[in-house]
């Protein structure tokens, strides 16, 4: 076609978090004069340094999902990362499209990241030269609309996400019995807390062998990506929409019916547990909330799952992954830039590379690299509890949990950890800081039986850190803290203790500080 004709069809970007075929920007396309444009790129393999796994999952998916499309008819420029002619952004690629096919129209969908929106939001203006249009559309694969969250949050002083749970129910009446919630009760989150017990039998995540598209991209991410975090080794797992569904329906059939019991429950050298496995899916569009949630009802419904178990599933996708991508988009983009509790330390070396002597820590940021998962309590109260106790920046934290797990976008990312790991927003989201001494790890695993340190140890070289930090965290924040009603029982605690064992704590917490800060191992 000549450069200086006008195609009468669309341009359709599909990002790589949007492979699902009921996409916005795809809902009206034409087969035949439509162009769904799909591109591997560097800004966006590389504005963070990514996971070599995560990389690997979102390129391989993306070629299988450009090649379905493909195969069904639709017409498809595909930009792997390698190709010389790659421009290397979103919006170059878009213009190379432009002008290379003569194109006016383009459509998108509302992206994840406010970096990406406000990047398209200048597209229109860039391109002028070309008399475009550029049309965003809401992303209508949540449950929730982006206003309605507004709607409900308008007014509040707390955005609690369980009663915003609670009103995602009523609304699509999922787990409701005559307009009540099912058992009685909306959230059996109380049995959700138990420990694995010993010899329980944890059953294989379900795994696949790369296809010659993926080994292919691993080859790529291999070569291009060699300085990235992690290992690209054992890589296993869906990239087609097909697979994703095998994992799910694995998750149903094989640990659907314990998650609810040990949905937190920690065990040494078993990372997969009786979780989903399914975020990296969801997340990046090979599944869809509202066929995740049926399905998992279904099982309750017909085969009488535990209603704790389903209710804490659904929970996961219904309350908190809709909640945190509102209360993203409601807070940005001021949210970013929090820092309630002024924390200013460095985030120590250790979590590039797991060298601790803390075997809590090594496992969860070990099995980290090795997998770019890691389930949410082990995220919550183990490696986000150190960062929360050691002050570490929120930037620096934010940085590190979106760039190492491979189900991590900023709309998921930045409210866990500036909310519910940091506490930097002083309580939007939670109600208190998710602090917690070496009890609660010993409680929920058996990862302190393999430590260096003793938790039964209170203060000294052989203490547990984590019981030393909890009560050195409390008092040096107490001045914003002191006033929390949930907080009330530990500072109680703490204004009971004796001068001795307050400078007791707190000279334990300066010498392991100065190690972090001198890189020595602890």
């Amino acid at each position: 076609m000549p450069e200086s004709s006008t195609q009468t069809g669309k341009l359709r970007l599909v990002l790589a978090d949007q492979l699902s075929r009921p996409l916005a920007s795809l809902s009206d396309i034409d087969k035949q004069n439509d162009l769904i444009l799909m591109a591997e790129v560097r800004t966006e393999a590389s504005y963070v340094k990514h996971h070599k796994k995560k990389i690997a999952f979102l390129f391989s998916a993306m070629r299988h999902f450009a090649k379905e499309l493909q195969n069904d008819g639709y017409r498809v420029r595909y930009v792997s990362y390698d190709d010389p002619d790659n421009a290397g952004s979103l919006k170059a690629e878009v213009e190379r499209a432009m002008s290379e096919l003569s194109f006016s129209h383009v459509v998108v969908t509302f992206p994840g990241e406010w970096r990406v929106l406000e990047d398209m939001q200048s597209w229109q203006a860039a391109f002028v030269a070309y008399n475009a249009t550029v049309e965003i559309r809401e992303d209508d694969r949540f449950i929730a609309s982006l206003d309605e969250f507004r709607h409900w949050a308008d007014g509040k002083k707390q955005l609690r996400m369980e009663y915003f749970y609670r009103e995602l129910r009523k609304k699509t009446s999922v787990l409701l019995q005559d307009g009540e919630p099912e058992g009685g009760r909306w959230n059996y989150d109380a049995q959700n807390r138990k420990s694995l017990p010993k010899g329980t039998k944890v059953p294989n995540p379900t795994m696949f062998e790369p296809d010659d598209i993926t080994t292919q991209v691993l080859e790529l991410v291999g070569t291009e990506f060699e300085d990235h975090f992690g290992e690209l080794s054992n890589f296993h797992y869906a990239v087609t929409r097909e697979q994703a569904l095998q994992v799910l329906k694995g998750f149903i059939q094989e640990r659907l019916v314990l998650f609810g019991d040990y949905q937190d429950a920690m065990q040494q050298d078993e990372p997969w547990m009786f979780h989903s496995h399914i975020s990296f899916y969801l997340n990046a569009g090979l599944l869809t909330a509202h066929e995740v949630i049926t399905q998992v009802e279904h099982a309750y419904r017909e085969y009488n799952f535990p209603l704790n178990a389903v209710e804490g599933f659904i929970r996961q996708v219904l309350g908190w992954r809709e909640y945190v991508r509102g209360l993203y988009w409601h807070e940005m983009p001021k949210y970013v830039d929090q820092n309630f509790l002024n924390a200013q330390r460095h985030l120590p070396d250790f979590f590039w590379t797991g060298d601790t002597q803390m075997n809590c820590l090594s496992q969860c940021i070990n099995e980290t690299k090795q997998n770019a998962y890691a389930h949410h309590i082990q995220r919550l109260m183990v490696i986000g509890n150190f960062l929360l106790l050691t002050g570490i920046e929120p930037k620096q934290v934010q940085e590190w949990f979106l760039l190492v797990y491979g189900d991590a976008y900023e709309w998921v990312e930045l409210p866990n950890v500036n909310g519910m790991i940091l506490f930097a927003d002083g309580g939007v989201m939670a109600s208190k800081p998710y602090a917690a001494s070496g009890a609660y790890i010993n409680k929920m695993s058996n990862y302190c039986q393999s430590c260096a340190y003793k938790v039964k140890d209170k203060n000294g070289e052989s203490a547990c850190p984590f019981n030393y930090l909890y009560w050195d965290f409390l008092a040096r924040n107490q001045d914003k803290l002191r006033g929390n009603q949930r907080l009330s029982m530990p500072y109680r605690t703490l204004e009971k203790m004796d001068d001795a064992k307050r400078q007791l704590i707190a000279s334990d917490a300066e010498s392991f500080f100065h190690k972090l800060e001198r890189n020595e191992k602890v």
